[in-house]
């Protein structure tokens, strides 16, 4: 079983100036002449960790990372104003015409894969290859099953911590109930609905409980990214309700892709990997039996790795052609 490729620096960073009041953070890592590929983080505003450099073989991939508007490293910290998806495309668009770079991979996990999916569309000459791991289409029902209606029966115990906060009678919408505390003027009380908010996704994220992506998820500073950023686009609905995935995915044709999902993912259950298989019969989907969401469950972990090294001798083979 592959395990994640060493621990690497990045040989450049940057504080990328992107309009609208942004500033994100951009960092390169590997081969500074190798295979363009960038990592599209989770969440949205789960910015990017150290170990998300290392899904790729150093010594062929050039490694982009960026954290998304209000994310990580990126500044403002958890804000909200001109944050849409449309922009978060325009962003990597900048981003790629500052670093110089043609074409890349696409590797994205959860919202990355979404993000992932919604910038291949738009830019699809742009895109030599996709990894996508736990497939979110963003669509209503895929919203509801984890803050409404359905992870709460597979998680009972959590669902009453993540319920506890909000009162009753506005239960019945507990997106709206917390997008109000977390939009509110209370300090307190945004911090601790963003760490009641991220720590039912991550308590959910892993087959076997794992404390690790608890404590990072629930520390503070990326609860409130995380939290506010997510409670702002799903009440938006991800601001592509006017374009879903999938009645676009015909602009998709011809792009390699890989797919990986958890069997027992709760967050972004596997269903919607299917639906998008369905619809882009392109698409390699490889199962994990015995992971749920998180990218760094060993199967899915052995799975990536072979995936974006996979991915590189495809490109590699067909450039050499």
């Amino acid at each position: 079983m592959r395990s994640l490729y060493p621990a690497i620096k990045p040989f450049r960073t940057e504080q990328l100036d992107v309009g609208d009041g942004h500033t994100l953070y951009v960092e390169e890592c590997g081969n500074p002449q190798g295979q363009p590929v960038i990592f599209v983080h989770g969440g949205p505003g789960a910015g990017c960790s150290v170990q998300d450099r290392c899904f790729f073989d150093p010594e062929v991939y050039r490694i982009v990372l960026f954290d998304q508007r209000g994310s990580g490293r990126s500044t403002p910290h958890a804000s909200l104003d001109k944050n849409t998806t449309h922009a978060l495309v325009a962003d990597m668009e900048l981003i790629r015409e500052f670093l110089g770079i043609k074409r890349w991979v696409l590797f994205g996990g959860s919202w990355g894969s979404t993000l992932s999916l919604i910038y291949a569309q738009a830019h699809p000459d742009k895109v030599q290859g996709m990894v996508l791991r736990g497939i979110f289409l963003c669509r209503d029902e895929d919203v509801q099953w984890f803050y409404q209606q359905g992870a709460s029966s597979i998680f009972p115990d959590y669902w009453q911590e993540f319920i506890a906060p909000i009162p009753s009678n506005e239960r019945g919408d507990m997106l709206a109930a917390y997008y109000r505390r977390l939009t509110g003027p209370n300090e307190l009380e945004r911090i601790r609905a963003a760490k009641s908010w991220s720590i039912w996704e991550a308590r959910c994220a892993t087959l076997d409980p794992n404390k690790h992506v608890v404590e990072r998820l629930g520390g503070s500073h990326v609860a409130l990214a995380m939290a506010r950023i997510e409670a702002h686009y799903f009440i938006n609905q991800c601001y592509i309700a006017d374009q879903p995935i999938l009645q676009n995915v015909a602009r998709l044709n011809g792009i390699p892709a890989i797919a990986v999902h958890g069997r027992y993912d709760m967050v972004c259950p596997v269903k919607q990997a299917f639906d998008l298989q369905a619809e882009w019969p392109e698409l390699t989907l490889e199962i994990i039996r015995d992971a749920g969401h998180a990218s760094s469950e060993p199967g899915t972990v052995d799975a990536l790795v072979k995936a974006t090294d996979e991915m590189a001798r495809k490109l590699s083979s067909h450039h050499e052609k």
